[in-house]
């Protein structure tokens, strides 16, 4: 298959399925906001480094976890409970984004979340449609996760932690308030022994794309998730 040169036109993507075996679909465009909603709402996404261009992926199959039903092991519902993080929702995005790219970067891997992408998912953020959950420590910021949501769909993009379980407890904090919120699904883009413990399952992805043609249409507004705004 070959990879596509994207135009000026950022609503302007190939067909998903004309994919690379490995997932590759297209290259090149920008980050403005119009063009990365496009593609989360076609099933595509970007991850690249500093030294490539931007590249758009549509793996296949693609790993899902439906948010009522993330398992949560008993010594990290007993953390949950026991208060040991204060959590919430859209309180501090830019410190959950650089979060995720500070420890990707210290383990060698997630070199993907590059300056500019840092500054378009915070666009993303202020126009409603990315979201994160923190976890807090004595006032300290030690761990969160952060994502994209696109009507009833929800695209998880990193996480991250300084202190043990902080990322798990927002991640379980995350999918339970999709749950709450009748999301159908969380996207995890590329499988992980990580996200298969908490119940993420690979699906085809014309499945993929069936299920997100649904969740789209499904209702599901921008807007801030932080409480009491």
């Amino acid at each position: 298959m070959p990879v596509f040169y994207l135009t000026e036109e950022p609503t302007l993507f190939p067909r998903p399925g004309l994919a690379e075996p490995g997932g590759l679909l297209a290259v090149g465009g920008d980050l403005r906001p119009e063009r990365l909603l496009a593609a989360y709402r076609r099933g595509i996404f970007p991850w690249y480094d500093e030294e490539s261009p931007i590249l758009w992926w549509s793996p296949d199959p693609r790993p899902i976890l439906f948010p009522g039903q993330v398992y949560v092991s008993h010594r990290l519902e007993r953390t949950l409970r026991s208060g040991k993080f204060r959590l919430t929702c859209d309180a501090d995005f830019g410190g959950v984004i650089r979060g995720c790219a500070t420890a990707a970067r210290a383990v060698g891997d997630g070199t993907w979340i590059v300056p500019e992408m840092i500054e378009a998912y915070e666009r993303l953020h202020e126009a409603g449609y990315a979201h994160s959950v923190e976890a807090w420590q004595d006032g300290v910021l030690v761990g969160g996760a952060y994502g994209v949501a696109i009507g009833k769909a929800f695209f998880g993009e990193s996480m991250f932690h300084v202190v043990t379980d902080a990322s798990k407890a927002a991640f379980v904090t995350l999918c339970r308030r999709l749950a709450a919120m009748d999301y159908h699904f969380v996207d995890c883009q590329q499988t992980t022994g990580h996200l298969c413990r908490f119940g993420a399952v690979e699906v085809r992805r014309f499945e993929f794309l069936k299920r997100l043609e649904i969740a789209r249409e499904s209702g599901g507004e921008a807007g801030t998730w932080r409480e009491g705004a």
